[in-house]
């Protein structure tokens, strides 16, 4: 009996040692742009995308067991690995997928700062020089490990969307069987709400700080089972929230028949439980999802871009010691900005636009994921088995017909 207690706590503490490289990554795919797409898909389909975000759910659990086990088996991030593996032709290929769809993000997250702020009546050209003067100061004076856990638990405000599903009552049965059972749709709008919910939910720059995060943990080869669990648990947890999203969405926007346009119909979504205050508390979630977003995909960039082609990088250094480093948040920051501002921008539609931009580019990293996940000489024992391989395989044939349909009916249309 002793030993049977002493093993399963020594086993729970191996589980908290690893704790945050899973959790973390996938709890940061609810930024702004996240918030709206799930709030988009809910209003503009009710239950319809439930089916897609459990596949989505398992996709975004393999494709991040995939990024741990990289980072464990070659001690490197995937932007270094990706270098030592690749020609120069095929890792600029990759950098600027990888570029392009951050960029992607940084500006989504960026507009929801910006919305966030006009839903407590801050107008957009002081509310975003005003965040990155603030972000700025934040990154370059290295206590973004503590800024990350305080927005990690502001996030928590998403909480209320499960509450808010319990106080409108829907019907539980029916959103059970549309989570299992598809009804989908060939027509346009709809793809590409399918695909922003796949751009928000499995990210390129995911796949980049997950591997870096495992890296710089130090998770032991010896521990890989924890970390994996971890990982999976991560996937499950963050779409638990987007599930209540949806769900919340469409029971009170959906059945209504709001179609949602800009933030302040999607706060509608919130009044069953917070009334006349439902813009302001939606209002502050996306202003915090937006700051999340913008910190954790800027500094990632960042990372990746230095370590890929062998620059300084780190929050630890000064700007002497890794100018490009630090030179490269201060453009990211100023460009999505600058862009922001410009004068009548749907910001909430921009942060939707983007999430598909995010999916379409998804499969090219996962190739590289694929390919270097089955080269013995840097994975050794964690090498892909053929079960890895056959998810990991049929994860990417996936998303690339997703993506192909996406692109062939936009262009039909």
């Amino acid at each position: 009996m002793f030993n049977r207690r002493f093993f399963s706590f020594r086993r729970l503490m191996l589980f908290l040692s690893v704790m945050g490289p899973g959790i973390i990554a996938a709890n940061a795919d609810n930024d702004a742009g996240g918030i709206a797409t799930y709030t988009v898909s809910g209003a503009r389909f009710g239950y319809q995308m439930l089916f897609p975000l459990l596949i989505i759910t398992v996709i975004l659990g393999i494709t991040q067991e995939l990024g741990g086990r990289i980072g464990v088996a070659s001690g490197k991030g995937l932007g270094g690995v990706i270098r030592e593996r690749f020609s120069l032709k095929l890792t600029l290929i990759a950098m600027l997928a990888m570029l392009v769809a951050n960029v992607g993000v940084i500006i989504a997250n960026m507009a929801g700062v910006a919305a966030g702020a006009l839903l407590f009546g801050i107008p957009t050209y002081i509310s975003v020089p005003i965040t990155i003067i603030a972000l700025w100061l934040l990154l370059y004076k290295g206590s973004f490990k503590k800024a990350e856990r305080i927005f990690l638990v502001l996030s928590a405000v998403y909480i209320v969307y499960i509450i808010t599903a319990v106080i409108v009552k829907p019907d539980w049965g029916t959103a059970l069987k549309a989570l299992v059972i598809p009804d989908m749709r060939l027509d346009q709008v709809y793809l590409l709400t399918l695909m922003a919910l796949i751009g928000t939910t499995v990210t390129p720059w995911g796949q980049f700080f997950i591997q870096s995060y495992i890296v710089d943990k130090g998770t032991r080869p010896e521990v890989y089972g924890y970390q994996k669990l971890e990982m999976y648990l991560g996937a499950f947890l963050t779409n638990l929230i987007s599930f209540f999203i949806i769900v919340t969405a469409a029971n009170t926007l959906f059945s209504n028949g709001i179609v949602v346009q800009d933030a302040s119909e999607a706060a509608l979504s919130l009044a069953p439980l917070a009334g006349a205050q439902a813009k302001n508390l939606f209002a502050l979630g996306l202003f915090n999802a937006g700051l999340l977003g913008v910190s954790i995909v800027t500094l990632a960039t960042a990372y990746a871009l230095c370590e890929t082609y062998g620059f300084e990088s780190g929050l630890d250094h000064t700007w002497r010691d890794a100018p490009v480093f630090y030179a490269i948040i201060l453009a990211i920051l100023i460009a999505s900005g600058i862009f922001i501002l410009i004068p009548g921008l749907p910001l909430f539609q921009i942060m939707i636009v983007t999430q598909a931009i995010n999916g379409i580019i998804l499969p090219v990293i996962l190739m590289y994921v694929y390919k270097i996940a089955n080269d013995h000489t840097i994975m050794g024992s964690f090498t892909n088995s053929r079960l890895n391989n056959f998810l990991a395989a049929a994860s990417i044939a996936l998303l690339s017909i997703a993506s192909l349909a996406v692109v062939l009916i936009s262009l039909q249309g």
